[in-house]
């Protein structure tokens, strides 16, 4: 696989390249556009008197114009696709140097009563959200939080195999997040569907029927009022009774094209996203699978949704007022357009959803796959079924600098519970949640930071930040037994989590802090809990003597030359060393 910061450094060029070639394109067309312009009003002018080769000139100009002027749009669309790449290098280099607290970081997901969400650094600023997420679409961003906040510990192999086939495959991630990100949507997936399956048709083949004769009619009275067979004003009346017949249904296709125009945006960029997808051949069985769900009845779902565009924009060409007059007037186009419309959404409407789906689906995994790219240095955990929840080797938290993070050797066995002792600032804190991303992540099927790791999957359950309520008028310390409740009922009821806990009990007096912790540990351990607490209470330690599935660990803190040292490497055994007396000193607070 490649080096990302040389294949990021390398696509920047060559997007850059591509930019300018195609912006010295865009200005010759220009230039040939205004050219076609100005030598077609000068011949139609000095031709005035000779109508047919005025004719001729103004229909070969007007052609030359409109030739030019798609070729210039399609140009435009292809250099803003490369200007998109672009930006996308760029911030890949900016996140790569540790910089990326600017971006979009999902405080919105955090909820208190979730299992983990709240604890372990999962969203906010500086988190494990906002470092992975490349989403471009709002429903992909959903698709990203709803997977890391699943617990879900089936099929993880299954989605380790999809992920690294994505992080193989760096080129097309980004192309098919540019071209997310080319359109600007204004309503969801959610409300689009939801109005496709609601949907009740007005216009049936009757009407269908009616616009093909009435078109057909027209052409006829208009070919015999030219041949002066018949008066010309007789056109002119049936118009006017083309426009009475569109009146009828006026309300109704106002309404369809209102719901028309919010979602053809949406259908033209996944059509383009599907696209992406079909013409891609996937090998692990998770890809394959959604792929399977956007085929239907031998047509490519891209296909479906790029005619289901067009017929959109025949509708919204209503809005033009010279098309509407005549083309209603002579050929009922608003109810042809319609019609067309309902059959396409009683044909396809219940299917949308699964392309949509699997289009966000691509869009959330892009983000894992880009993940696994950047990071070739980590391990996808090896999944057992041996009585170790955790075996791993140099373990780290996954968004410290390589080259300062201190890593640790960890191995929790099945139903096994370690106290954490250590001085302040001593790695505790960082080390639960180093444990705690291990499992988030390799749920996930993400690589983990550690050179190795044998994980038996389990879900996780944590209690390290709870707030006291105004709005629940609850106190602080009535909100931590709340979540401690929580946490034992949950296991009471399946034992498959991993429980993490840090300081409980904060809100109340230490001797009565040390009582209650330490009948709350017993208790998990009498539930067969496997998980980890960290403590500066030395007296929770004792349990190991009496619980055999108890075992201290502790984080050291060292005073040499008035100076503090921490080693943040884990170590069997209980702390001795604590560190707030000296700090207070330190820092002339005492």
């Amino acid at each position: 696989m490649q080096n990302p910061n040389t294949f990021y450094k390398a696509q920047l060029e060559t997007n850059q390249t591509e930019s300018k070639r195609i912006f010295k394109q865009l200005s010759l067309y220009s230039i040939l556009r205004l050219s076609i312009f100005v030598l077609t009003a000068t011949g139609v002018y000095f031709t005035f008197q000779n109508w047919q080769l005025a004719l001729c000139i103004g229909v070969f100009g007007i052609a030359s114009f409109l030739f030019l002027l798609s070729r210039y749009t399609d140009l435009k669309a292809k250099r803003n696709l490369h200007k998109r790449l672009i930006a996308i290098n760029e911030d890949e280099i900016k996140i790569a140097n540790g910089d990326f607290y600017e971006r979009l970081d999902g405080e919105e997901f955090q909820n208190p009563k979730h299992y983990f969400s709240l604890d372990i650094d999962l969203f906010g600023k500086g988190s494990f959200f906002q470092y992975i997420n490349r989403t471009a679409i709002k429903e992909g961003t959903q698709k990203l939080t709803k997977n890391l906040l699943a617990n879900d510990i089936t099929n993880i192999e299954e989605r380790q195999q999809a992920i690294q086939e994505l992080a193989a495959l760096p080129e097309w991630r980004q192309n098919y997040s540019a071209v997310a990100q080319g359109v600007e949507i204004e309503h969801s997936a959610k409300s689009i569907i939801t109005w496709l399956k609601d949907y009740k048709p007005f216009l049936g083949k009757a009407q269908y029927w009616l616009t093909i004769g009435f078109t057909i009619a027209s052409l006829v009275l208009i070919g015999l009022g030219i041949a002066e067979i018949i008066p010309i004003s007789i056109a002119g009346y049936w118009l006017l009774l083309g426009l009475g017949i569109t009146g009828v249904y006026l309300k109704k296709i106002n309404i369809l094209a209102q719901h028309t125009g919010r979602a053809k945006d949406t259908f033209r960029q996944y059509a383009l996203l599907l696209n992406a997808i079909e013409t891609t051949e996937f090998k692990s069985e998770l890809l394959q699978k959604k792929q399977k769900r956007i085929q239907s009845e031998g047509l490519k779902a891209s296909e479906i949704f790029s005619k289901f565009s067009k017929t959109l924009d025949a509708l919204d060409n209503r809005n033009n007022l010279i098309s509407a007059i005549f083309g209603n007037g002579f050929s009922l186009i608003d109810i042809r357009s319609s019609y067309n419309v309902e059959k396409w959404i009683i044909q396809y409407g219940n299917k949308v959803e699964d392309w949509f789906e699997v289009v966000t689906f691509f869009d959330a995994f892009n983000s894992f796959g880009n993940y696994a790219f950047n990071h070739q240095d980590f391990t996808y955990p090896i999944l057992t079924e041996e009585p170790v929840t955790i075996l791993a080797e140099g373990l780290g938290h996954p968004l410290l600098n390589s080259e300062k993070r201190v890593d640790s050797d960890l191995k929790l066995e099945e139903e096994q519970f370690f106290i954490v002792t250590g001085a302040n600032m001593a790695g505790k804190s960082t080390f639960l949640r180093t444990v705690a991303l291990h499992i988030v992540m390799s749920n996930v099927g993400l690589p983990i930071c550690a050179r190795q790791s044998k994980y038996k999957p389990i879900k996780l359950i944590t209690s390290m930040r709870t707030t006291d309520s105004l709005t629940d008028d609850s106190s602080y310390f009535f909100s931590e037994l709340t979540r401690l409740k929580f946490v034992v009922d949950t296991i009471e009821n399946d034992k498959s989590y991993f429980v993490i806990l840090d300081e409980i009990l904060k809100g109340t007096n230490s001797t009565d802090k040390a009582i209650g912790s330490r009948k709350f540990v017993e208790k998990l351990v009498k539930q067969n809990a496997t998980g980890i607490i960290a403590t500066h209470d030395l007296s929770l330690t004792e349990i190991e003597t009496e619980l055999e599935a108890v075992k201290n660990y502790y984080f050291d803190a060292e005073i040499i030359n008035d100076e503090l040292f921490f080693d943040y490497k884990l170590k069997q055994g209980v702390c001795q060393n604590m560190n707030a007396s000296f700090l207070l000193k330190k820092m002339e607070i005492v």
